[in-house]
């Protein structure tokens, strides 16, 4: 291989004299079946926060593979600093200062920062107090302030970010591809991000940001190229473009928008939750405590909180997938009958009624490796139409699988690919086309649209807007505030294992529930707090899972 070590690269932003950071040329990429790159140019100044967007599939992804290292192109070249390069490995690719920050982030909970940090990359300054010492350095002069010595398990998700980005810098990275980068921070966290962002600019970084959120691209980026199904459209001055144009260089189309005001929230409760208490361990703050909720059918109920503060195991207590230590989680069918699903486990709740996209698609809602209408008969292998008595039906669930290819616009050669050769917008549109499958009187949606495009975004807000519509209760869980404003009839704040706010979704901001989750309070009637006593004091912290 041959190239820049990443000493060599410039510090001069966007020196006019000096060649570009990045260049990609003529990049294309071949799959069975599909081409996800095709002739694709890419151009990234020294110093530039370079911002690239297109929809799920539209092959960003595997664009910044293959300048990582984790693929290689068919055709094409990658220059870096004026040095055409080959890149075999990531290894390849960090050698000539180039890293990446996935969006889902690759750090051991039980180990320590340093030891995140320094993990594989033991041989660059050992792993004891010169190591710390580089940390401090870097963390100092990017404003990426961490504790070397905390457990990663007991961070917030803003500072699990800035350990990322630390871990790249150690390893000498000056150009660094943030993958989603703001997908799960609150206003404030993104507001901070940014301003680092900026700081690093100024000491000569350079940065490739993917992100589906338009405003955010063209609030930090310097430059963004658009990708549109495998190819390049252009490259647009993001200050001078609005995001509907840049939307429309995406999908063709204008930008969606979640908000529904005509409401469809009847008198009939769905959900009620009584009393709901999780311990997780003897003698630890509950990780909920005394949680009282009611969904009504036609109604969507948003969580807003910071990732950490209980949304999760709220959600997964509900879905039976965490047993409570206290209270009642009561299910009213269609026909008015109540049940107390409270000892009942998840596939009995399933059974029930229950729709549930979860967090984690990958994790927890998609058998990757099986096709997609075996997929289709995750949590309905009791139920029609894709079982028949005590057996399978193969058949069945290959046509339902199809229906909701066609419905959901789900773009697949076929229903018997595995699930992992669709792009991460289509994969959810799977799960939402089967979840709203088997007429569910409640739907559970955690972080319906994270990591989606624009289109799978409207596609997706509009099948819940349309269940809602015809008297589907939701439970709304979404770090995407703009989503959780615009679909919900109902805001309720989370923090430390409360709920400790309602929000008015008619004139509540961002910023409102920015505060109102980080526990700094808010100014603003449209927030109303509903939490007493210590637990929910306004003390400005922010107390994640490991500090409950």
């Amino acid at each position: 291989m041959s190239g820049s070590t990443s000493a060599d690269l410039p510090v001069a932003i966007g020196d006019p004299e000096g060649p570009p950071a990045v260049v990609l040329s003529g990049i294309t990429k071949r799959f069975p079946g599909v081409v996800a790159n095709s002739d694709v140019h890419l151009s990234v100044r020294v110093g530039e926060v370079h911002a690239l967007c297109g929809e799920n599939g539209a092959g960003k992804s595997t664009l910044m593979k293959i300048l990582y290292g984790m693929q290689q192109p068919d055709e094409g070249t990658i220059e870096v600093v004026g040095e055409r390069v080959h890149f075999r490995t990531p290894a390849d690719a960090i050698k000539v200062g180039i890293g990446m920050v996935h969006q889902h982030f690759m750090l051991a909970d039980n180990l320590t920062v340093q030891e995140n940090v320094v993990l594989g990359a033991e041989a660059l300054h050992g792993i004891g107090g010169k190591a710390r010492k580089r940390i401090l350095e870097l963390a100092g002069d990017t404003g990426l302030s961490v504790d070397p010595g905390v457990l990663v398990e007991r961070l917030g998700v803003a500072d699990r970010q800035r350990v990322e980005i630390l871990k790249v810098l150690y390893r000498g990275a000056k150009v660094i591809i943030l993958d989603e980068p703001t997908a799960v921070l609150v206003p404030q966290e993104v507001d901070e991000l940014f301003a680092t962002l900026r700081g690093m600019q100024e000491r000569g970084f350079t940065f490739l940001f993917i992100s589906h959120k338009l405003d955010e691209v063209r609030a930090i980026a310097d430059s963004v190229t658009v990708i549109r199904r495998g190819t390049t459209v252009g490259t647009a001055d993001p200050k001078a473009v609005s995001s509907r144009q840049l939307a429309e260089m995406m999908v063709g189309s204008e930008l969606p928008s979640p908000e529904t005001r005509e409401s469809t929230v009847t008198d009939r409760e769905v959900l009620r939750v009584e009393g709901l208490a999780l311990v997780a361990q003897e003698g630890t703050r509950p990780v909920l405590d005394d949680i009282d909720l009611v969904v009504r059918s036609g109604e969507v109920v948003g969580i807003a909180g910071v990732e950490g503060n209980g949304q999760t195991e709220l959600v997964e207590t509900i879905m039976g997938m965490r047993r409570a230590s206290s209270g009642h989680v009561v299910l009213v069918s269609a026909d008015g009958t109540r049940r107390d699903l409270t000892k009942l486990g998840t596939l009995a709740r399933r059974e029930a009624g229950i729709g549930y996209i979860p967090e984690d698609r990958h994790r927890q809602g998609l058998l990757l490796t099986q096709p997609l209408w075996a997929n289709r008969i995750l949590g309905y292998q009791t139920r029609k139409p894709t079982a028949r008595g005590a057996w399978l039906d193969i058949a069945g669930a290959k046509k339902d699988t199809q229906r909701i290819v066609d419905e959901f616009d789900v773009r697949t050669p076929g229903i018997d690919v595995a699930a992992a050769a669709l792009s991460g917008g289509n994969q959810q549109k799977l799960v939402v086309g089967r979840e709203l499958s088997g007429e569910p009187v409640l739907l559970i949606a955690s972080h319906p649209t994270r990591g989606v495009d624009v289109g799978a975004q409207a596609l997706i807000w509009d099948e819940i807007k349309r269940a809602r519509a015809a008297g589907l209760a939701v439970l709304l869980v979404s770090a995407d505030l703009d989503e959780l404003i615009g679909l919900s009839d109902t805001i309720k704040v989370m923090l430390r294992g409360r709920l400790v706010a309602d929000a008015d979704p008619n004139t509540v901001t961002p910023e409102d529930l920015g505060s109102a989750m980080t526990g700094a309070g808010s100014t603003s009637d449209a927030v109303a707090g509903i939490g007493t006593g210590p637990d929910t004091a306004d003390d400005g912290t922010d107390t994640t899972e490991g500090e409950r």
